[in-house]
C-alpha cells in the first residue's frame, strides 16, 4: 500500500488529487474505459489514468490521431527551440541519480557574471531567443542574488528567460520575476513519497512538500509560466505521470492565465553513479506523451535531449511543442570551456541548425520567439 501524503488544509486539494493518482489501479482499466476516455472532449483525471494503462497500448494509433489534432489546434505547426545554460553546479544534496550530487567527487564551479555574459552572447549569436538558466542546489555558492544578477543579464538579450534552480521562497520568486524570469521549471522527480525519500538521501531536496509547492509559489509571485515534470524510472511511471497530470490540472484551476508545460525525461546514465532504477521504453514514453497531450491540449510539452534524435523527431506534431538544441549539461560550454562533470549524459547532441532542419523536415516551423515581454 502506498504512503499517503498529509499536509495542512491550504494544500488539501492538491494533496488529495495526488493521493488519488498514486492509488489509481491501472490494471483494472478495461478497453471500454479507454474508448470512453478517447470519446470525451474534456478528460477527467481517471480518463488520463485509462490512457496511461496497459489496456491503452492497443489504442496508440487513435491516441496519436487525437494528440495530433490537439497539438495542431493549440500550437499550429510551431515548435519552440531553446537551449539551457548551466551557470553553476555546486550542490549540497545527496541524490542517487544526479551527476551533481554531493556524493560524487566532481569539479565544481560557478560562472562569474562576466563569464555568464560571454556565454549568453555566444548563445544569442546562434539565433536563440529563449534561454533556460540552471544551477545545482547550493544557496551559499549560487544564492538568489547571484541568480537574479544572471537573470538580469539574460533578460537584456533574450525574449524569454527560464529558470531551473532549487525551490525558492515566495519573495525570492518575486525577485526573480523582477530580474527577468519569464518561466520557472521545478520537476518533482517522483510524486511517490516513498520513492522520493529513497532517492534523496540528504539535503534540502529531501523536503518533498517544499518542492511540491514551489510552482504555486512561483505563480503567486507573478511569474507567468511553470514547467512541471517527473523523472521517469525513479518509481512506477504510470502513477507518477498521473500525479503530474493532477498537479498540472490543479495549477490550471488555481491560476487560469498561467502558461504551463509538462516534461517527462527518462533516467539516463550519470557519470560517477552506480545506482540502477526502473526502465521506461520508448513505446511507453510515446504513450505517455500522447496521453498527456489528449488530457492537457493547451500545455506545452518538452522532450529532453536524453532521447535519441530519431525518437525526438518522430514525436514532433504528436504532442511535443518544445525542443532544446546545442545542449551542454556541464557548466558553461557555449562561449567558453565546459567545466566539471555532466549532470547526465545526453543522447541528442545536435546543434540549433540540425534541430531546426529536423523540425522543417517534419513539416513544422521552428520558433525562437513566441512571447513578447512588455
Amino acid at each position: 500500500m502506498r504512503a499517503q501524503i498529509r499536509f495542512n488544509m491550504k494544500d488539501a486539494t492538491l494533496i488529495e488529487e495526488i493521493n488519488q493518482a498514486l492509488a489509481f489501479d491501472f490494471a483494472k482499466v478495461t478497453l471500454r474505459q479507454v474508448k470512453k476516455a478517447l470519446s470525451r472532449e474534456t478528460l477527467a483525471l481517471e480518463d488520463l489514468g485509462a490512457l496511461l494503462s496497459p489496456a491503452a497500448e492497443a489504442f496508440l494509433e487513435p491516441m496519436a490521431q487525437r494528440a495530433q489534432d490537439a497539438t495542431s489546434r493549440h500550437f499550429g505547426r510551431n515548435v519552440a527551440v531553446y537551449t539551457p545554460l548551466y551557470i553553476a553546479n555546486h550542490c549540497v544534496n545527496h541524490c542517487l541519480y544526479c551527476g551533481y550530487s554531493q556524493l560524487n567527487e566532481v569539479q565544481r564551479g560557478a560562472l562569474a557574471l562576466e563569464e555568464i555574459d560571454r556565454e549568453l552572447n555566444s548563445i544569442k549569436a546562434q539565433g536563440f531567443s529563449d534561454v533556460l538558466l540552471l544551477t545545482g542546489e547550493s544557496r551559499q555558492k549560487s544564492g538568489p542574488k547571484y541568480i537574479a544578477a544572471a537573470l538580469k543579464l539574460a533578460a537584456q538579450k533574450f525574449a524569454s528567460v527560464g529558470l531551473e534552480v532549487y525551490p525558492l521562497k515566495a519573495e525570492e520568486y518575486a525577485l526573480a520575476k523582477e530580474a527577468g524570469a519569464d518561466y520557472v521549471c521545478v520537476y518533482q522527480e517522483t510524486y511517490d513519497p516513498v520513492a522520493y525519500d529513497r532517492a534523496h538521501l540528504k539535503g534540502p531536496k529531501k523536503n518533498y512538500r517544499w518542492r511540491l509547492l514551489a510552482p504555486s509559489r512561483a505563480l503567486e509571485a507573478g511569474i507567468r509560466g511553470v514547467g512541471l515534470g517527473a523523472l521517469l524510472g525513479l518509481s512506477d511511471f504510470r502513477p507518477d505521470v498521473l500525479a503530474l497530470g493532477a498537479h498540472g490540472r490543479f495549477l490550471t484551476q488555481a491560476h487560469p492565465a498561467a502558461d504551463l508545460a509538462f516534461s517527462t525525461p527518462r533516467l539516463r546514465p550519470v557519470p560517477g553513479t552506480r545506482e540502477r532504477f526502473g526502465e521506461v521504453s520508448e513505446k511507453e514514453l510515446t504513450q505517455i506523451i500522447l496521453a498527456l497531450r489528449v488530457f492537457a491540449p493547451s500545455f506545452g510539452l518538452s522532450l529532453s535531449t536524453r532521447e535519441r534524435p530519431y525518437f525526438r523527431d518522430h514525436l514532433i506534431g504528436l504532442g511535443v511543442t518544445r525542443l532544446s538544441a546545442g545542449v551542454k549539461t556541464s557548466v558553461g560550454g557555449h562561449g567558453g570551456p565546459e567545466r566539471g562533470a555532466e549532470q547526465f549524459l545526453t543522447a541528442d547532441g545536435r546543434g540549433v541548425e540540425e534541430i531546426c532542419a529536423a523540425i522543417v523536415a517534419r513539416g513544422h516551423q521552428p520558433v525562437f520567439v513566441d512571447y513578447a515581454r512588455l
